[in-house]
């Protein structure tokens, strides 16, 4: 150990030995070192050294004991951040969950804040030094409890010093009571936790804004969760605007677990320097100010620098697939159930706590439901689920037994992926696909909560596909790969909101309102006509806009003279200038700002004489067209059209086309995507040169159960024996695989492409567009993670693989524009993005507008605002379900691979659909767990496939090699 390292340690140990920093008691009980400090061998001994004594004390005494485990006083996230904040050096920290990330970003940040409590007679200002944001409120409230041991102790320890100091923190969000807010101001906190959200009304505030010009310091936690919504987008530009409040450029921090790539999570952490052009242009420098005062603040454009700690992979994982029997297909429904009920409790039984993610709520609450009912010692004492349709009440009770060590295990769908700290979880189980890597770092990480632990984690398949999806996953996040972030660009609606709240603080040059946007990593490409879009928008420059109620929110014009009648003195003459319009300008903006959108549930009512037949979740109507086919309240209904909340069926007798999962389900990351193609290639390639053989061999390599290993081999043999090796997709193959249904007579084509559910969203509706003009009928379309399906009449066809390949990658925008227009989906989005660009208020003058009824008002104004040249709101919905929800730039991508000759193109001609078409040819739930009325039917069209099969020669059961795997014939 480096002399004064163990110098420190000595130190350090004899106060807490000699009683001065614990009471003897509680020393006694708590062991702080179990080792010779002569035989450690410590390397960060001069990060000690930065802190301050009492802070130094309080750290010895709080994790000296864990000095052998980490090799050092610090974790690895710790040892490099620590000194980087010190040295006030923005900084990305992405660490696995466990491993000291929180304190990793705060240390430094307490240091000093004691440091210059001491130093000032008065001890810190009554402002804020410190913000800390995080996605969620139940994070916020966990962050506040794990400063408060730090707090407590370090003012203890310089209290003994004689130094009486404080350091204050609380929480601000939506839920803070009024009297607790009017108190922030009185006695303001010097670190505040908070959200976006709140972030943004504090920038609006007239009085607490002026608590923030002393931020030194921001934390932005689990910060890739926010940068792939407008939530961060619109966390960008409040940073942004913050920079220009405050007296210093405050430090960055940003905390993640998994995320990737991390240059880009740097730049939008940080933003870039000023430039009022967009990024690869400078203009001279010039002033910034939010309302507070001129500022210099342009130097350049160019990205701030940020340093990035990358300790992601400092834990071990003890990762497995599992699977409740090696065929899925011929195993009843109710064994395989048995099979996955049984194994869970077992795992369950043979854990401290246990943390078990489905992806769905109602299977959250199924999985539950069955444990409790299927095995003694299950019951609501020591058992809970957790999911947002819950009870805010509900959700602590679960979250406190989590923190406490009392729940054997709680199911839940994505609402414990973030947040709380589970310090005895040691087990979780995903049950299906978590459809990326990242979600799968994320939440198995949430076991074995310290460093040095190992992380625990069991994934149970019980679909082929998913089978096929996780053996991936597995295999990548052991080998390092993390899915990337992308980040939603030049959204007009969250631009509107801060350009309207910049204007509001105080008359602005619009050069200096534009710079401050672009400077966020969002709007660096922000255009001149992107901004005049906006401009038009917000000025209400369109006849008849106001006739509807939709009013300028600023004003823009030349700085008149001072003998003009508009002279604004603080700016030159002619200087174009933005203010505000409205006197309730503030009032509107407060309690409208945000991006988090309401939703609603819709009236289902039959065509013929409007009875009432139940209730859907909107999210689930994204998925509908016209014809197709779901199940509710037992029956299947037709989807017809939609009139502002009542959504209009017909009764049918037709199987459903869209499982009633199928909204919640999260897509497949393209990325991931990718890597499954390349699996399926190499598989191939195994296949044909060793058989099944050398495929079991290698796949025995991934961290997969032998269940996994023989069903995932027999999946492609049967495929390749039945259809041939082209007939699987891969990342130099798209497969069309078309099949004649004389018995609906229907023609079904089913498109193999792994590129996730938005990809296959997207060229899904760009084909059916095509093919619906080439065949003259209505062609139906049914969407998944691995492919599409599309369905016309027998009598009509058309070379669906020809249509693929003559897309034109430069044209797919508008081809998608015109496929989304008069959808039901175009209608939602425009709600929600005029909603946020304030176009439909929220809440006004005391009344609080339900989401349905902003549906009605979106409605009312969206074929007026679809005839305006360039309107805003309409460009950005287009933009948000082009880019951000159907992935345009993975389609052109892909499509100008085609057109290179990269991809191939295939078609397939078959008399029953292909094993691996199984999924696309039901869209029945993947989760036998939660399928209940989908999964007879599965079993039925299983059946038949076989039956086809068998016809070729495949006979029953059918022959057995050496290793009990069944076969279609020789080798």
């Amino acid at each position: 150990m480096p002399k004064r390292g163990r110098e420190l340690l000595i130190e350090s140990l004899g106060d807490v030995a000699s009683g001065e920093s614990r009471d003897a008691d509680d020393i006694e009980t708590r062991s702080p070192v179990d080792f010779d400090p002569d035989t450690v061998d410590i390397a960060d001994g001069d990060v000690l050294d930065r802190l301050e004594p009492s802070v130094r004390e309080w750290w010895v005494d709080e994790f000296g004991r864990y000095v052998g485990q980490n090799g050092g006083f610090f974790t690895p996230p710790q040892r490099e951040a620590i000194p980087l904040v010190d040295e006030g050096e923005n900084a990305l920290v992405c660490a696995p969950t466990g491993s000291g990330k929180t304190l990793a970003s705060f240390t430094a940040i307490l240091n000093d804040l004691f440091r210059r409590s001491s130093e000032r007679e008065n001890g810190l200002e009554n402002a804020v030094y410190c913000l800390y944001v995080s996605p969620l409120k139940s994070l916020a409230n966990d962050i506040h409890r794990n400063l408060t041991v730090p707090l407590e102790g370090i003012e203890a320890r310089m209290r003994q010093r004689g130094e009486a100091v404080e350091v204050r923190h609380a929480i601000r969000h939506g839920d803070t009571d009024s009297t607790a807010r009017q108190r922030m101001l009185e006695e303001t906190p010097h670190i505040l936790n908070t959200t976006p959200e709140t972030l943004a009304i504090l920038l609006n505030a007239p009085k607490f804004r002026e608590k923030l010009r002393s931020v030194a310091y921001v934390v932005v936690d689990e910060i890739h969760s926010l940068a792939e919504s407008k939530r961060g987008t619109h966390l960008a530009v409040s940073l942004e605007r913050l920079e220009d409040l405050v007296d210093a450029s405050p430090t960055r921090i940003g905390c993640s677990a998994t995320v990737e790539p991390l240059s880009t999570m740097a730049e939008f952490l940080v933003g870039r320097e000023g430039s009022s052009e967009p990024w690869g242009s400078r203009t001279e420098p010039g002033d910034c100010d939010d309302g507070g005062g001129p500022r210099d603040c342009d130097d350049g454009g160019g990205p701030r620098d940020c340093e990035i700690v990358d300790t992601r992979f400092v834990r071990d994982f003890d990762l497995r697939l599992e699977c409740p029997t090696d065929d899925l297909i011929h195993t009843p429904r109710e064994a395989v159930q048995d099979g996955f009920y049984d194994r869970l409790d077992e795992l369950v039984r043979s854990h401290r706590n246990t943390l078990v993610f489905t992806n769905t709520r109602s299977g959250a609450e199924r999985v539950l439901e069955n444990l409790r009912e299927r095995f003694d010692g299950y019951d609501e004492s020591n058992t809970g689920c957790h999911h947002g349709s819950l009870s805010k009440e509900r959700r602590k009770a679960v979250e406190e037994g989590l923190k406490s060590g009392s729940l054997d295990v709680v199911t839940t769908s994505t609402s414990l992926e973030l947040g709380i700290d589970m310090p005895h979880l040691d087990l979780v189980v995903q049950v299906g696909s978590p459809k990326s890597v990242a979600s799968l770092l994320q939440r198995v990480g949430r076991a074995g909560h310290s460093l040095g632990q190992t992380v625990e984690g069991r994934v149970i398949a019980l679909d082929r596909d998913e089978l096929v999806e996780c053996a991936v996953m597995l295999q990548k996040a052991e080998s390092g790969f993390v899915d990337r972030v992308f980040v939603p660009e030049n959204a007009h609606d969250v631009a509107a909101q801060h350009v309207y709240g910049m204007a509001i603080n105080g008359v602005r040059r619009e050069a200096d309102v534009l710079r401050t946007l672009r400077r966020a990593y969002p709007y660096r490409n922000y255009g001149d006509d992107d901004w005049e879009t906006l401009l038009r928008y917000l000025t209400a420059d369109y006849e008849g806009l106001e006739e509807r109620n939709v009013y300028a929110k600023v004003w823009r014009d030349e700085n008149d003279p001072p003998s003009g009648e508009h002279h604004h003195g603080d700016f030159e003459v002619g200087e174009p200038l933005l203010g505000k319009r409205g006197r309730l300008a503030r009032v509107i903006y407060l309690t409208n700002v945000g991006t988090i959108p309401d939703s609603f549930t819709c009236e289902v009512y039959t065509r013929g004489d409007d009875e009432w037949v139940g209730t859907l979740d909107e999210g689930y109507l994204d998925t509908l067209e016209k014809g197709d086919v779901f199940v509710l309240g037992g029956q299947r209904f037709a989807y017809r059209y939609r009139r502002g909340s009542k959504v209009y069926v017909d009764p049918t007798t037709q199987r459903a086309t869209v499982p009633s999962w199928f909204s919640e389900r999260l897509p497949l990351s393209y990325d991931l995507g990718r890597e499954i193609a390349d699996f399926q290639g190499d598989l191939l390639d195994r296949l044909d040169a060793g058989g099944r053989p050398a495929v079991r061999e290698w796949l025995r390599e991934f961290p997969i159960g032998e269940n996994a290993v023989r069903a995932i081999t027999r999946l492609f043999d049967e495929q390749r024996r039945f259809a041939g090796t082209e007939s699987v997709a891969t990342d130099e193959r798209i497969v069309v695989e078309e099949e004649l249904d004389r018995e609906t007579y229907r023609r079904h084509f089913y498109v193999h492409s792994t590129y996730g559910r938005r990809f296959n969203d997207g060229l899904s509706r760009l084909v059916a567009a095509r093919c619906a003009d080439r065949s003259n009928a209505n062609v139906q379309i049914a969407v998944a993670d691995n492919g599409f399906s599309l369905s016309m009449p027998l009598n009509r066809k058309v070379d669906v693989a020809a249509v693929v390949r003559d897309l034109d990658p430069d044209s797919v925008r508008g081809e998608l524009r015109d496929a989304l227009s008069e959808t039901d989906l175009l209608k939602r989005y425009f709600r929600i993005d005029a909603t946020r660009a304030l176009m439909i208020l929220k809440r006004y003058k005391g009344y609080e507008k339900s989401a349905a009824e902003q549906q009605v008002s979106a409605e009312m104004l969206l074929s007026f605002a679809e005839d305006l040249e360039g309107f805003a709101v309409i460009e950005e919905t287009y933009r948000e379900l082009i880019e951000d929800k159907l992935n345009l730039g993975a389609l052109e991508r892909i499509l100008s691979a085609v057109h290179g000759g990269a991809i191939d193109v295939v078609s397939v001609s078959v008399e029953s659909p292909t094993p691996r078409a199984f999924g696309l040819a039901t869209l029945l739930a993947s989760d036998v767990v939660l399928a209940e009325d989908e999964s007879a039917a599965l079993r039925d069209f299983h059946e038949r496939v076989l039956a086809e099969i068998n016809g070729e020669g495949w006979t029953g059961p059918g022959e057995v090699d050496r290793e009990g795997e069944r076969s279609l014939g020789g080798e």
